[in-house]
């Protein structure tokens, strides 16, 4: 069955295509009983307005994109609520879409979006990502652009961040004040600048607290997975087992960590300390309860859809637009694992 038109609509009732048009959008100019008319009609037949026409004539599909590394994630759920939630506030559709940590489907999804002409786009970079033509061309198409999480420094569009090498200090530096004085890193990936300010963090407390930096006690993930942490805690104990202290990626992975560890009889926190990143549900449940980085991610999510709403509203009234970083607070929580 057709799509029901405007001109079926006209024809129907005897009246003009632009008076339907004007009875839809309630023009003042156009009576009550004809609105009624229309509107009545328009339910009964089914009809919704062709949305690439309301494109062409308005310059707004009324639709944001979102490329995330994994929708599953718990971190990543958090943002996509966040950014849904506002964006409904706002008369915004949003289209999610997941790179799987691959930056040649993060590129086809960014074509995706372009061509199915999204008033804006909001991405996190896939850990692979290692280039940045895609999101320039973004850029060059003058759509507005919102980075968060794991960005590019390189790109000059709005970020909402947190300060990773703060928030990594920080937990670092609560191993410290419990008394660790040989601490294991087990980091992300080398590419996503997360990871990378992560790691800087972790070295930077070391120095600050004259503990000197070992390279052999950082440990690499791949794909950042609770497997890897089990593995990681396996090999940390066999080749390292002074250590006393880990800081952990993130918490799916600290939560990796600390499963290998109870099943291995490795005493947590009296003979290793661990803390990890994010604040994930699960890390309240496993035994000994997570101490982590509270991480707000729900709010992450309303900053981003809020900083490319105030973008899309400031082009529509032909301002000029500075990109914006926007850094949020975050906060040790301290639990059994490193007491």
């Amino acid at each position: 069955m057709k799509d029901i038109t405007l001109k079926q609509i006209a024809e129907k009732l005897g009246i003009s295509i632009t008076t339907v048009s004007k009875a839809l959008k309630d023009y003042p100019d156009v009576s009550p009983k004809t609105k009624k008319a229309v509107l009545d009609l328009a339910e009964e037949l089914n009809f919704t307005p062709n949305s690439y026409a309301v494109y062409l004539r308005t310059n707004e599909s009324k639709t944001i994109g979102l490329i995330i590394p994994e929708v599953v994630h718990h971190f990543f759920s958090g943002v996509i609520n966040g950014i849904i939630d506002e964006a409904e506030k706002n008369g915004y559709l949003v289209i999610i879409l997941q790179s799987g940590e691959s930056i040649a489907l993060e590129k086809k999804q960014v074509d995706l979006l372009i061509n199915k002409r999204v008033d804006g786009i909001i991405i996190s970079l896939s850990n692979e990502s290692n280039n940045d033509a895609h999101l320039k061309e973004i850029l060059r198409r003058d759509i507005p652009l919102v980075q968060f999480d794991k960005i590019s420094k390189l790109i000059p569009s709005s970020k909402i961040i947190i300060d990773d090498q703060k928030a990594a200090f920080n937990a670092v530096e609560h191993l410290i004040k419990k008394g660790c004085k040989k601490i294991a890193h087990i980091r992300g990936p080398l590419n996503p600048q997360n990871s990378i300010d992560r790691f800087l963090g972790y070295k930077k407390a070391l120095e600050k607290n004259n503990i000197p930096f070992d390279p052999k006690l950082v440990y690499a993930c791949q794909n950042v997975t609770f497997d890897e942490g089990r593995t990681f805690a396996e090999q940390i104990i066999k080749e390292h087992p002074d250590v006393d202290g880990m800081f952990v990626i993130t918490d799916l992975v600290a939560v990796g960590v600390l499963s290998y560890f109870n099943e291995n009889n490795v005493s947590v926190p009296s003979q290793i300390k661990v803390i990890g990143f994010s604040n994930w549900f699960m890390s309240q449940v496993i035994t000994p309860k997570l101490s982590t980085v509270d991480q707000p991610s729900y709010e992450m999510g309303v900053q981003a859809f809020r900083v490319l709403f105030d973008e899309l509203q400031m082009r529509k009234e032909g301002k000029v637009v500075s990109p914006r970083i926007v850094e949020l607070d975050t906060s040790i929580i301290e639990r059994e694992s490193s007491l």
